[in-house]
This record gives structure tokens, C-alpha cells and sequence, in this order.
């Protein structure tokens, strides 16, 4: 007999059980039940269908409109109105009006709405995020959803786990986004297919909150179940600073069993970019010629946390956005934009010749504030390069951190910081 991983543990804890096993189908209580206003209209309409009248917990459900708001037109507008009305009616607490809301994944954690050891479900692939804090965090359907905001339960299979273990620590401009990026590319987009992606070792303690969100995110992009982090002191700093909720660290038994183990040393992660049209196509500036842009997005529940933009604008800073780019930077939360406002970054970003919007998706998904045209090209904080991702089906976006976007907005191409900051 071996021990369980602590994807295992925490699904394990929440089913009731004393052990799980790799591919054993559980039902589990959740913590946190996620939706946004693509997908929470079709749950609320499931939800109805079943003939459910209450809601399991007003407390644990959450709903954010954060992809076409600040309604972008009527059909948007219509589904926003959904999500409102069923939030009023049902008295949930955790509904996120646009002037109170951001980008789901930035504002879920900033609101200390997960806190480590809790077991997470959100209609959105990347609420994996959450994994960061050492929650096992996921992505469903919405008619997963629609069950679970009803009965405060979902079914799961256990999946195996991939251990990564760091060690080092980055070098100046690299980022939490190169390291997922590197490692995306290393095991291809399924890589992780339905497993769990567990990060630990020594190299964890000089990895940022922010960056550890930025890799948890994009876990999905390997096709991993969940990403998730040991729980060390600066997660423990974090939640205190944002949840008053009571928590459990669960911790991998020393004899769980991993269908591999990965030693990743951070020092070796160079600046990445991942070319069109998956996040697995990966190259590195020594591999890059010149590449001329049109647009540049900084932003998502990726990278558009405070210090991401910290970088943009360090970058930015006394430059002007290349006359041929289009620059549109997206704070990913309210609470984000007025910091960034209190620190002149936002200043920063307009002196350049960048525009600054509200939180939103925005174009990350297609959906507006940047759609591209057939044949454009736009680097971006973004965690996913599908054909038409962004928008033309001809249209290429390259996903990189934000001090390679804000680099790329200055030179008109795609650029290394170390280019702008002789």
C-alpha cells in the first residue's frame, strides 16, 4: 500500500474517506460552487429543471460577470440579467456586480473566498487557479454546476498525480508565467491529462503568490485536472491578509505514488513565448526573429495582478507604445485598478499611448475590447493561442509574461525587456 498525494488527501477528506485510490469515482462536498456570465445561465436554467428551489449554501456559491462586462451588447446584457436576478432571488452572497467584481480568478482569491484545504468546482476551465493556495481547485460543466449550487456536492474520479519539484529560484524579468510555459512545452497540452500537477521543494519559497497563480492558471493547458502547491509561509501570509475563514494544510504522504516526478530548476527557466496556435509551441528569444505586431494584451486571470502590471510599467515607464501597436492593459479587479492608480502605474501605461480599461476578459476569449482582424498579430498575457482565439481565424496571438508584452508594445515586435531596458 502507498500513501496519497494531497489532491488525494483533500478529495479524500471531503468524501468522507480514509484513503482514495487512482481512478475511484467519489461524491464530495465543495467548499466554493463558481460560475461566470457564460456559464451560470445555463446552470441556473439546469438548476430550475431539476426542480431545486434553494440553494445549498448562500455563502458557497459565488457568481461573477466577468467575461462580455460591462455588457457588451443585448444577448450579453441578457445573460448578465440572468445571473443577477437568480443571485437576488436565491440570496447568494458572493455575487460580484460590475463596479464590485473582477476577473473571476483574480477576485475569488483577493475576496479570501478559498482558503487552503478547501475543495473548489467553478463552470470555467480555469479555476484550477486556486490551486495556489494549496485547495484542490477545477473546472466543470455547467450542469456540474447546477447540481452542485443545488446539493453542495460533485461527483469526481481521482486522478494520479505528476510531482514537480523546484529548486533555484528566476532570473531578473522571468517569470511564474515562463516556468508554466517551459513546462507546458516540455510535456505538451496533455501532458497532465486528468491528472494532478503538484508543485513543491525548495525553489517554492522564492516563487510569489502571484506567481504561483499565474502557474496553478494555465495547469489546464496541460490538461491536468488540477494544479495545486504545498502550503508554506507565504501562502499562510497571504490568507491571513485576505480570509478570516478557518482552514486545514493537507500535506502529500513521503510514500504517495506519482505517475512521474519532474526536477525543475528555476534558474535555468529562460524569457518563453508561445507561438501560435498552442501553448505547448514554445521558443525561446535565441529562436525568435523579427516578428512585427499589431496589438498587445496585458491582462486576464493569468497576469493581470498588481505586479504584473508593476513590471508592464517599469518597462513602459518614460517609452511610447510603437505608433503601429494597439496597447490595452486590463487590471484584473477593481481592488488591482485603484492600486495601480495610487502608484502612478496606470499614469505610466497612458503616457505611453496605452489604453486602460475596467476589469473584463475582455479579448482574452474573443469576446470585445481587442478583437483582431484576419491576418493581425497580438502578444499577449493570455493563457491560451487557439486558431480564432482572439478573434479572426486568421488571426495569431503569442502568449508571453508581461514584461515581454510590454516590451513587444514599445518595439513594435516581439521583444525581450533587456531590448527596452539597455
Amino acid at each position: 500500500m502507498h500513501g496519497m498525494t494531497l489532491t488525494q488527501k483533500i478529495l479524500a477528506a471531503h468524501a468522507g474517506l480514509d484513503k482514495v485510490e487512482p481512478g475511484q469515482l467519489i461524491m464530495a462536498n465543495v467548499d466554493l460552487v463558481l460560475g461566470n456570465d457564460v456559464t451560470a445561465p445555463v446552470a441556473i436554467q439546469e438548476f430550475r429543471r431539476m426542480g431545486a428551489s434553494k440553494v445549498f449554501d448562500r455563502k458557497k456559491i459565488a457568481l461573477v460577470p466577468d467575461h462580455f462586462t460591462p455588457n457588451k451588447d443585448i444577448k450579453s446584457a441578457e445573460q448578465c440579467k440572468i445571473v443577477r436576478e437568480f443571485a437576488y432571488e436565491m440570496g447568494i452572497e458572493n455575487y460580484f456586480e460590475v463596479g464590485q467584481m473582477g476577473i473571476e480568478h483574480a477576485l475569488i482569491p483577493e475576496k479570501g473566498l478559498v482558503v487552503p484545504g478547501d475543495l473548489v468546482i467553478g463552470a470555467d476551465s480555469h479555476t484550477c487557479t486556486y490551486g495556489a493556495l494549496g485547495a484542490f481547485s477545477t473546472g466543470v460543466g455547467s450542469t456540474d454546476m447546477a447540481a452542485a449550487m443545488a446539493t453542495g456536492q460533485a461527483w469526481f474520479k481521482v486522478p494520479e498525480a505528476i510531482k514537480f519539484v523546484l529548486k533555484g529560484q528566476l532570473k531578473k524579468w522571468v517569470s511564474g508565467k515562463d516556468v508554466i510555459l517551459q513546462i507546458i512545452g516540455m510535456i505538451g497540452v496533455d501532458g497532465a491529462l486528468y491528472k494532478s500537477m503538484e508543485f513543491t521543494g525548495e525553489g517554492l519559497a522564492s516563487l510569489s503568490m502571484d506567481d504561483r497563480f499565474t502557474i496553478a492558471n494555465m495547469a489546464i493547458e496541460a490538461g491536468a485536472k488540477n494544479g495545486i502547491f504545498d502550503v508554506d509561509e507565504k501562502t499562510l501570509e497571504y490568507v491571513k491578509v485576505h480570509s478570516k475563514r478557518d482552514f486545514k494544510i493537507y500535506k502529500a504522504d513521503e510514500d504517495a505514488a506519482y505517475s512521474k516526478v519532474l526536477e525543475i530548476d528555476l534558474s535555468n527557466i529562460p524569457l518563453t513565448v508561445a507561438f501560435p496556435h498552442l501553448p505547448s509551441n514554445i521558443r525561446t528569444f535565441d529562436e525568435i526573429s523579427d516578428i512585427p505586431i499589431d496589438q498587445v494584451v496585458i491582462g486576464s486571470c493569468t497576469n493581470g495582478r498588481l505586479s504584473d502590471l508593476r513590471v508592464a510599467a517599469q518597462i513602459m515607464k518614460g517609452h511610447k507604445v510603437h505608433p503601429r501597436v494597439r496597447a490595452i492593459v486590463i487590471p484584473a479587479t477593481q481592488k488591482i485598478y485603484l492600486e495601480a492608480m495610487k502608484e502612478g502605474l496606470l499614469e505610466i501605461f497612458i503616457e505611453a499611448g496605452a489604453v486602460v480599461s475596467t476589469p473584463t476578459c475582455g479579448p482574452c476569449l474573443g469576446g470585445h475590447m481587442g478583437i483582431l482582424a484576419k491576418g493581425e498579430r497580438a502578444v499577449a498575457t493570455t493563457n491560451r493561442n487557439f486558431v480564432g482565439r482572439m478573434g479572426h481565424v486568421e488571426s495569431e496571438v503569442y502568449i508571453a509574461s508581461p514584461a515581454v508584452a510590454a516590451a513587444s508594445a514599445i518595439t513594435g515586435k516581439i521583444s525581450s525587456p533587456e531590448e527596452v531596458m539597455k
